[in-house]
């Protein structure tokens, strides 16, 4: 998938344009607010026409897949800051550490103890968000909600910067609440910054005091949907077909 950059400069005004206006309901202005453009499994074609919109500031979700298409962008463009928002697994914490400049996913011990250690060896220190499992759903990542205040506690002791918390709401249900509830443990916290609200819902993280947004259909388009595999027999094409 290709964007153009004609396409590409009107997506990203029209979006700059949506989060001045939300953003100045809570007194903020765009300016307050960090755009994370999310290119997880766009080509390098289809990223550079937003670098060229003036777009700086990108989110991926893996390490592997970001280090096969970032290196040579930044070389090209070394005012990039790469984000990473997916989950991350502690063997892949050394090179996040050495690619990304702000991680999102900070969700539990065993990850901080490899990102401590990781920066250490490395000699820098990368910001971070916690993430927080916001609506307890078992199938995804981020610290539960009672864990949190102690993880926080525990990056502090191992000097990892925290910027604030990351959450992503349930799918299909108010995100309003979430939004409120991840505010309010931030603020207690004194954490300063909210890493929520994507492409459907950003307004309303502004407007519940998101700081950074990470935003890809609104930008990119829609991903293709993969193609489904073809039965390898006709009983499994009755089997599989849906109903009608």
């Amino acid at each position: 998938m290709t964007t153009d950059s004609p396409q590409a400069a009107l997506r990203l005004s029209a979006l700059r344009d949506a989060i001045d206006r939300a953003a100045r309901l809570t007194d903020r202005s765009g300016d307050d607010i960090t755009l994370i453009a999310v290119s997880k499994t766009q080509s390098a074609d289809a990223i550079r026409p937003l670098i060229a919109a003036g777009q700086r500031v990108f989110g991926e979700n893996r390490v592997q897949e970001s280090q096969e298409k970032w290196p040579a962008l930044r070389d090209e463009y070394p005012d990039i800051a790469l984000h990473l928002v997916g989950q991350l697994q502690s063997n892949k914490a050394a090179d996040a550490v050495a690619l990304f400049d702000v991680i999102h996913s900070l969700d539990r011990p065993s990850l901080l103890t490899a990102l401590a250690k990781a920066m250490d060896a490395a000699g820098k220190r990368v910001p971070c968000y916690i993430q927080v499992n916001i609506g307890a759903e078992a199938q995804k990542g981020g610290c539960p909600i009672a864990d949190v205040p102690a993880l926080i506690a525990a990056a502090r002791a191992a000097d990892i910067p925290l910027l604030g918390l990351m959450a992503v709401p349930p799918a299909d249900v108010e995100p309003a609440p979430y939004f409120a509830l991840l505010a309010k443990m931030a603020r207690e916290e004194g954490l300063p910054r909210l890493s929520m609200g994507m492409s459907g819902d950003y307004e309303t993280a502004l407007m519940l005091g998101a700081t950074d947004i990470r935003v890809g259909t609104a930008l990119f388009g829609d991903r293709p949907t993969p193609a489904r595999p073809v039965p390898k027999s006709g009983r499994g094409m009755i089997r599989n077909s849906p109903a009608t």
